[in-house]
């Protein structure tokens, strides 16, 4: 950006434009989301986001939408399209008499965008809340410590199956993902992915009902579980588990031949073409190959 430290505030949030990122404070008040108020503030480097838009809001207002691109953020890869609009980190809505002033930052980050902007993110650029972090589920205990996660069950809401399995405890490096059901629509849940796990989805059954007896999995409640302590939680572990997953190793070069050893071949291939032991068309096409590889 231009300035360093320009702040455009809004309802529920402020934003302050850096030179390589956009600071995002959330504002800790009865009317802000329970999700905005837990989150506090969110850097967002300008290589996360994809695009910027300016768009008519309700009641006299504008939102100031930074789109980030897919797999850039772990709290939105948790939510997966779950959380509603006023839940969006990436939302600022202002009052519309303010709608010039937002459309020159709009267009400020426009400029910004890279020429990755259009494509997925093959590593997290936002941070994921901290750990320590926990939550109480329908049926269980959950918490994170960095390293591990673990369910204590509670023998009001868990299962025969998880009583009988016991408390569980998962080190990050087992699991290969999080998978986040929205506790504000029906049968939510959370649910770890462990490595080398098959598929165990059924038709039959339904994926809640499925959590209720894997001990892998704690399920939700009126009241259990909350978007704003659940969602945090998912996407620390699964920043975590990115983290500790080895990066693709990187192909080792070709080794080029040795010029003499090339040159002997090429010698070698002449001479078997001179006793007509090779056709012209072979020799033209080999000597071609050969003189590739050097």
């Amino acid at each position: 950006m231009r300035h360093m430290g320009d702040v455009l505030a809004g309802i529920q949030a402020t934003w302050e434009f850096e030179t390589d990122s956009v600071l995002i404070r959330f504002e800790r008040g009865i009317r802000t989301p329970k999700l905005l108020s837990s989150l506090r503030e969110r850097r967002v480097p300008h290589e996360a986001l994809a695009s910027v838009t300016l768009t008519p809001g309700k009641r006299g207002t504008v939102v100031l939408h930074a789109v980030p691109r897919p797999g850039v953020d772990p709290l939105m890869e948790a939510a997966a399209g779950q959380l509603k609009e006023g839940c969006d980190p990436y939302r600022l809505v202002l009052p519309a008499e303010r709608e010039t002033l937002a459309e020159y930052y709009a267009d400020e980050l426009r400029a910004l965008l890279g020429p990755d902007a259009g494509r997925p993110a093959e590593r997290y650029l936002v941070s994921a809340p901290q750990a320590p972090l926990g939550f109480k589920a329908y049926d269980g205990k959950a918490s994170f410590d960095g390293s591990n996660v673990a369910f204590r069950w509670f023998w009001t809401g868990a299962s025969s199956a998880k009583w009988k399995a016991g408390d569980q405890s998962f080190a990050v490096s087992e699991l290969s993902g999080v998978e986040w059901r929205s506790p504000e629509v029906f049968e939510g849940y959370l649910r770890l992915l462990r490595r080398g796990d098959a598929d165990v989805s059924d038709g039959a059954e339904s994926a809640a009902a499925q959590a209720d007896q894997d001990p892998a999995a704690v399920v939700f409640g009126l009241g259990y579980g909350p978007v704003h302590e659940s969602l945090p939680f998912a996407a620390a572990v699964l920043e975590s588990i990115r983290s500790q997953t080895p990066a693709p190793a990187l192909t080792a070069p070709a080794s080029r031949r040795d010029p003499a050893d090339i040159a002997d071949r090429i010698r070698h291939l002449g001479d078997l073409h001179l006793a007509g032991l090779v056709t012209d068309e072979e020799f033209t096409r080999k000597k071609a190959e050969l003189l590739a590889e050097l």
